[in-house]
């Protein structure tokens, strides 16, 4: 076999006490991308950062990571920076902070050139310009000049990528490059990064949450959990044959977009604190497979290595190695023979059949109407006398539907105008325009009293349930405060509130503690229970996964399918990850730049998309399998959306789109002139979209 290019052996990193990464040991040949995936805190990042030591000055790093031979660690400041940006270079989480704000983007890239190169202004700056040219910045020239907050999520984070291959390193370190970026933009990234890496020549370690991320680009993958490898093997042979209960549930979390893998597998319990470890196997306080002898002794990363030129193959290979199968799991082999799926193994709750399903969709009471609703916010200027100089068009021409006990997904990109058009509906006001019937009554006529009852009926749970939540008030008192507001008798609410917190699979002796003392997943389902209190009809969820673990996600997911049933509620939920609005939604509605451009059934809208926009959507979201992965065609979307300040005359669409793009000059003139009027699939068909050609038609 090759050389490895780097070698990472018994690496750590402490934090005071508390140990961040314990003993990893990891193999990356020229050319290769490893996939490092985990939860929050496993010691993804830290392990990234501390290969070229940017680690900060509290961390204390052990162990020996080699650089084609040569010992980083412990590498005097100048050496090492000699070998940031030229022999490693690495693509941060959020560009915009990783960015000198007060530097133009072509300066900070010439920088990162004259750094490592002989070469003068003139050069450095055309080598800018070749650079962001190759990573699909338009105008690469005119760019240059531009400062980072003057570029889209997605444009920085291609600057970055070009900021990092400026020098053609041999190995890119891209920590969570994709997560903060919507989908299509997310599929624009990893496209950069894989021109960059066939473009250089480099390795490529991506380090990312996202299972289907992971499936689509790594060659082979790293499981992470409490500061250890405890799985890694080939992307294939992971995602088919996982060997550690902790990957198997991972995998049995993701929902997916094609509506395969069964009911979704919550990972019980929490990662260990830094003092629970060192006894036993880590994981056991959540395994459905622990035994006595797991938490005893913590079990090495064991397996079969593939075969070198003068071996055979190895019982115990001390690293994850020439791309072998390993697994720091007794149970390992008992896995690799069962291949069992993860319903399994891990117990799965029984969800119930909603009761309003059984009826048709035509018969059950309308909870949410929305026709032509519109939002403009005014543009102004001016720092002490504000001048008005335009408009931003947040919201214009959205239609929604929703019945009894059925669950609505709103989906779309950043600044389509979701999440404006949620507070529209919450506010129970008059809309500057369109309509609004919140359970048959016309918010336009409501009086300041009905409305206060009205508002009772729509709650609302928010993405960041930290900050949704008072820290100054125990969770007991935060589940009571909307009870309160509707004026309920004390002995109600001393009775409801273990109730609702037995509802969401919280324990009610609890009850006294604060929201800082709970788990991500847990303050989320204090959020829920605090929206139940009052007995909504609808319940707007905002982006309510979308800040929490894949393994805790799963749980929350299951608790708003078995509370629907139960409880007949209807939701409305806003999520940019497709996949839980398949996994969780009846009906879809798309939006692109404050319209709805696609809605029905979401079997039918995702198995059969009309708009080119959803369809681009759908290729770009990611499945948790690599074969499936690979296999599909990619639809790209060019650039980000066009200003919302601008009324965009005929389809709004039509600068990014392919079909558009395609049409024969003499018939684009529909498209730039007529706005697209919403059309059914077929008669009968809960199927509508505002395309002037859609497909299928």
């Amino acid at each position: 076999m090759t050389p490895a290019l780097l070698t990472v052996r018994d690496l750590t990193v402490d934090f005071g006490t508390a140990p961040a990464v314990r003993g990893v040991d990891l193999d990356l040949h020229r050319g290769e991308t490893l996939g490092i995936v985990g939860e929050s805190g496993s010691g993804k990042s830290v392990t990234a950062l501390a290969v070229l030591g940017l680690l900060p000055g509290t961390a204390r790093v052990g162990g020996s990571v080699r650089l084609e031979g040569r010992e980083l660690v412990g590498l005097p400041a100048r050496e090492l920076a000699a070998v940031r940006g030229r022999k490693v270079a690495m693509v941060f989480q959020d560009p915009l902070s990783a960015f000198t704000p007060v530097y133009r983007i072509g300066d900070q890239i010439a920088e990162a050139v004259r750094i490592h190169q002989p070469v003068d202004r003139a050069t450095a700056r055309k080598r800018a310009a070749d650079l962001l040219d190759l990573v699909g910045i338009p105008a690469p020239d005119r760019a240059l000049d531009s400062f980072p907050h003057e570029f889209s999520g997605g444009m920085r984070q291609r600057a970055m990528i070009a900021m990092a291959i400026a020098n053609d390193p041999d190995i890119l370190l891209a920590d969570e490059p994709t997560t903060a970026l919507d989908v299509t933009i997310q599929a624009q990234v990893l496209d950069v990064l894989r021109t960059a890496q066939r473009e250089t020549g480099a390795a490529l370690v991506l380090v990312s949450h996202d299972l289907g991320v992971i499936a689509g680009s790594a060659d082979r993958v790293a499981v992470m959990y409490a500061g250890r490898i405890v799985e890694t093997a080939p992307v294939d042979e992971l995602f088919a044959a996982p060997r550690h209960p902790y990957t198997l549930g991972l995998i049995g979390a993701v929902p997916r977009l094609d509506g395969r893998g069964g009911p979704l597998v919550p990972i019980p319990g929490r990662p260990p604190a830094p003092e629970e470890l060192g006894h036993g196997c880590p994981f056991a306080a959540r395994c459905p497979l622990a035994e006595d002898r797991c938490r005893t002794a913590e079990p090495g990363l064991t397996g079969t290595a593939e075969p070198g030129p003068a071996e055979s193959g190895t019982a115990e290979p001390a690293a994850d190695g020439a791309a072998g199968h390993l697994a720091a799991c007794v149970k390992a082999d008992e896995l690799a023979e069962r291949r069992p799926a993860p319903a399994e193994v891990y117990p799965v709750p029984a969800l119930p059949a909603p009761a309003e399903e059984t009826r048709p969709r035509a018969e059950r009471d309308t909870v949410l109407s929305v026709r032509g609703l519109t939002k403009t916010f005014p543009l102004l200027k001016g720092a002490v006398f504000k001048r008005r100089t335009g408009e931003v068009h947040a919201v214009d021409g959205v239609d929604l539907d929703i019945r009894r006990g059925e669950t609505l997904g709103l989906v779309g990109e950043s600044g389509s105008g979701k999440s404006t058009t949620l507070y529209e509906l919450l506010r129970l006001t008059a809309p500057q325009g369109g309509r609004i019937e919140v359970l048959g009554q016309d918010t336009a006529v409501l009086d300041r009293a009905a409305a206060h009852r009205l508002r009772a009926r729509v709650q609302i749970v928010f993405q960041d349930p930290a900050a949704g939540l008072d820290p100054r008030m125990p969770i007991g008192d935060v589940v009571a405060e909307p009870l309160l507001a509707q004026g309920a008798p004390r002995e109600e609410i001393r009775r409801r509130i273990p109730e609702l917190l037995r509802q969401v699979g919280l324990d009610p002796a609890h009850a006294d503690r604060y929201p800082h003392q709970f788990s991500g997943g847990q303050r989320q389902r204090i959020s829920i229970a605090r929206a139940l209190a009052v007995r909504p009809d609808l319940l707007v969820l905002d982006e309510p996964v979308s800040a929490l673990d894949v393994s805790v996600q799963a749980g929350v997911l299951n608790l708003l399918q078995r509370l629907k049933a139960e409880l007949g509620l209807a939701y409305l939920f806003v999520s940019h990850d497709l996949s839980v609005i398949r996994h969780l939604a009846d009906r879809v509605s798309v939006m692109y730049l404050g319209r709805t451009v696609e809605a029905g059934a979401v079997t039918e809208v995702f198995e059969r998309p009309r708009h080119p926009y959803t369809r681009a959507l759908l290729s770009a979201v990611p499945l948790p399998d690599p074969a499936a992965e690979r296999s599909r065609a990619k639809l790209l979307l060019a650039g980000d959306p066009p200003s919302p300040t601008v009324r965009h005359r005929g389809c709004r669409f039509r600068s990014r789109c392919p079909v558009y793009t395609a049409l024969d000059p003499d018939r684009r003139t529909r498209c730039e002139q007529e706005d697209p009027p919403a059309a059914e699939a077929a008669p009968g068909i809960d199927h509508v979209a505002a395309c002037h050609h859609p497909q299928g038609a």
